[in-house]
């Protein structure tokens, strides 16, 4: 016949499997959701569909909306004429313009800086998604809430500069 547990004992048995329940929760409540990206783009670019694959081999999900009059769409989201480029991404409340590498697009959701996002104008060599020879060096421009625009970093190629 099994004695009947005393208070001391019964909270310490309570105590070892609420804590060995929660050690086995524990991978799933550590990994963070993957981040999510929405892409604007016309559905015959190529190299936008380049920048989402480098998006995504680092993580990311890619809500693909493919459009043909990405003007509207651009002039909707306020992306600035002279710092557009052929696809708009939309994350965390900040732009991505451009082929804008995906480490900055990850380092601006971690530190949420007081800025609209992060603007790769034209279609520079050597960006993300541009891959091919001769890349030339290029500016990622910041653009803050107060329309000034600044250096944000400089790349060339895959190289941080």
């Amino acid at each position: 016949m099994t004695e009947p547990l005393n208070r001391r004992d019964f909270l310490l048995r309570t105590a070892t499997v609420a804590g060995v329940s929660l050690l086995a929760l524990q991978p799933t409540l550590a990994q963070p959701a993957a981040p999510r990206i929405t892409v604007y783009k016309d559905p015959q670019c190529g190299c936008c569909a380049n920048w989402n694959d480098a998006m995504r081999k680092v993580g990311f999900v890619i809500d693909v909306r493919d459009t043909t009059d990405l003007q509207s769409v651009k002039a909707s989201l306020g992306v600035p004429d002279a710092l557009a480029s052929c696809h708009t991404g939309v994350a965390g409340g900040y732009l991505f313009e451009g082929h804008v590498p995906p480490d900055l697009v990850q380092k601006v959701l971690r530190e949420r800086p007081a800025i609209v996002g992060l603007f790769v104008p034209g279609m520079p060599a050597g960006s993300p998604g541009m891959e091919m020879a001769n890349p030339e060096r290029y500016d990622i421009v910041a653009l803050g809430r107060d329309q000034r625009r600044t250096v944000y970093a400089t790349r060339m190629g895959k190289s941080q500069a």
